[in-house]
């Protein structure tokens, strides 16, 4: 089988961490049998500096007739005064690929319990549970503007809305996901509060019908941040807002050491997902042979189960980083004395033993 990857390598760290995982797609390549095309395409700072934009037309056209989207990081100091921020380019290319769902896995291994924030006896009962935000509403994209006002001076206002199929699409990417895990999704909401949290009540309770194996409980985003330190083994699926996802998903990664070891996918309607580690560009470091390559390497995996079923294939990617964190290949993020390179050998090693 032949399959198609558009790599959008970018700035900082992102090259270092994308050849890491192009080279473990290939390897999972020569052991199954398949061929993967891997093409790059400019993005970010990388983009501006050499196209004058952040995402070239000639970017979209590659993404989009590709199979799947790996992305390394955008963003730096270098371009925190441009005309055109890098980071523009990570809403452009979600709007062209139509991405309304964010899928952000958060797992301990056990390697990494002591550098997790929770306490011993806190993470023994386990951490394994995924976050669906959705991507394209909300708050984030809601009217906005200043104004004045006579009595107070000046106000600012942002507002939140959400439509019932934005809410519908997004819930079903978590019933499915649901269905696959342990059956329990999470709605984390401000239904106290917000209106738009009563909507969205309404239209994940209504479609519970449909997936009656599953089972769902509804919590307040509050209560959510309080519950996932107190008891992270309570959830399995968390299904939320663009604001409350946004948040909760990266107090995740304190929870299990580290956020160089978290992937994520972004999906819509089609297999045509991207997929990406959620750490950042990390300037500072880029070029020293020293990041994390593990949350691309798993967005990696992610990838291929996701947009290509190919879930075998992805679990062995998975089994093999686990493997080698627990026999203490780590960079130096996670205590560890290992390069980028050496980690990523230890990984293909691991998948071609």
């Amino acid at each position: 089988m032949t399959y198609s990857i558009c790599t959008l390598s970018g700035d900082g760290i992102g090259p270092e961490v994308i050849e890491s995982a192009k080279r473990v797609i290939e390897a999972v390549g020569r052991k199954y049998g398949h061929e993967f095309i891997i093409k790059d395409a400019p993005i970010g700072g990388f983009a501006i500096d050499n196209f004058g934009d952040p995402l070239p037309e000639e970017t979209i056209k590659a993404a989009k007739s590709s199979g799947a989207v790996l992305l390394g990081a955008v963003g730096g100091y270098k371009w925190d005064n441009a005309p055109k921020r890098p980071e523009a380019a990570l809403l452009g290319i979600r709007k062209e690929l139509k991405l309304y769902a964010n899928l952000r896995p958060a797992k301990i291994y056990p390697a990494l319990k002591n550098r997790s924030v929770l306490k011993n006896e806190i993470v023994e009962n386990g951490i394994d549970f995924v976050t669906v935000r959705e991507l394209t509403g909300g708050i984030y994209f809601g009217e906005r503007g200043f104004r004045d006002n006579k009595t107070f001076g000046r106000e600012a206002y942002d507002t939140e809305c959400y439509s019932e199929l934005e809410i519908e699409r997004v819930s079903r990417i978590a019933y499915e996901l649901a269905q696959k895990r342990n059956h329990h999704i999470t709605l984390v909401d401000k239904a106290n509060v917000l209106t738009s949290s009563k909507l969205w009540r309404k239209i994940v309770t209504d479609i519970n019908e449909d997936y009656p194996d599953v089972i769902v409980d509804m919590m307040y985003v509050d209560n959510a941040a309080m519950q996932m330190v107190l008891n992270p083994s309570h959830f399995d699926v968390i299904l939320t807002s663009n604001m409350f996802g946004d948040i909760l998903s990266d107090l995740s990664a304190a929870l299990v050491g580290s956020i160089g070891v978290m992937p994520s996918a972004s999906l819509g309607d089609t297999t045509l997902g991207m997929y990406e580690a959620i750490h950042g560009s990390a300037p500072d470091i880029a070029g020293l042979n020293i990041a994390d390559p593990v949350g691309t390497i798993l967005s990696a995996a992610m990838m291929l189960r996701l947009s290509f079923d190919l879930s075998d294939e992805a679990a062995d990617i998975e089994k093999a980083v686990e493997a080698a964190i627990n026999e203490g290949y780590m960079t130096q993020d996670l205590g560890g004395i290992y390069s980028t390179s050496q980690v990523t050998d230890k990984i293909i090693s691991l998948i071609n033993p």
